[in-house]
């Protein structure tokens, strides 16, 4: 009986210490990675995105490259114009569509996730 009346408060502070300690690790561990996860989950999020939008330059780009071709072509055969006119219109609808096809997705990027 007097055993027990000392082995008692001994394995209850050694159990209370023990386990305070394991908690505040936890804890600790948690948060450090919770923060750092965010943090590069936000970074990816901004890099995939600008990456998604950089297809926006390329149909600058293309818009660029179908009228300084509309404009070669109507110098060489002006006969052609009207022909000529609605070609480098489809390409401009099909060039502008890719731009607006590659910021949406940017946008979906950076907003969705």
């Amino acid at each position: 009986m007097y055993c027990q009346r000392l082995a008692a408060p001994l394995a209850r502070a050694f159990v209370q210490r023990t386990a305070v300690r394991a908690e505040s690790a936890l804890v600790s561990r948690s948060l450090h990675t919770t923060a750092l996860r965010a943090d590069i989950d936000s970074a990816a999020k901004y890099i995939g995105a600008g990456a998604a939008t950089v297809g926006v330059a390329g149909s600058g780009a293309g818009i660029g490259n179908v009228f300084g071709a509309l404009v070669i072509g109507y110098a060489r055969n002006p006969s052609l114009k009207q022909q000529l006119f609605s070609y480098a219109i489809l390409g401009f609808a099909l060039s502008e569509a890719m731009g607006l096809f590659c910021l949406t997705m940017g946008f979906m990027i950076l907003f969705a996730l």
